[in-house]
């Protein structure tokens, strides 16, 4: 699977952004789809997953209620709906991709096996 994330930018504090992945292969469908952020000076950290069929999500407890993962398998796109910004959400957001097909809970980066290039976002007045 090769990933491709992209949607990130500028945008103020209270504001909202969507994040795209767009993914090639055949394999997305079966694929848990995540996404993880990296601030500058900071570990790369959990955001979202969503199961295969997008039956399940998950959220780390920092995004939970602002943002919102979601899956197109027909259009092989993964999307992270963010709103209600703040200046802590700046980060460069990665989309991953989990062979497995399961969801857990608070995964580490080292359980996906394919990674987007990152897409920057700030949140900055």
């Amino acid at each position: 699977v090769q990933l491709q994330a992209f949607g990130g930018g500028l945008v103020l504090p209270g504001g909202s952004l969507r994040l795209s992945c767009a993914a090639s292969g055949r394999t997305f469908s079966s694929s848990t789809m995540g996404w993880f952020r990296q601030a500058p000076g900071k570990e790369r950290e959990f955001v979202a997953a969503i199961s295969p069929s997008g039956g399940t999500t998950s959220h780390s407890d920092s995004v939970k209620g602002r943002f919102t993962i979601s899956r197109d398998n027909a259009k092989n796109t993964a999307y992270l709906q963010m709103n209600s910004l703040e200046p802590e959400d700046t980060a460069v957001y990665y989309c991953a991709a989990d062979g497995s097909g399961v969801v857990i809970t608070k995964p580490t980066p080292s359980r996906y096996d394919y990674w987007g290039q990152g897409t920057l976002v700030t949140v900055s007045s």
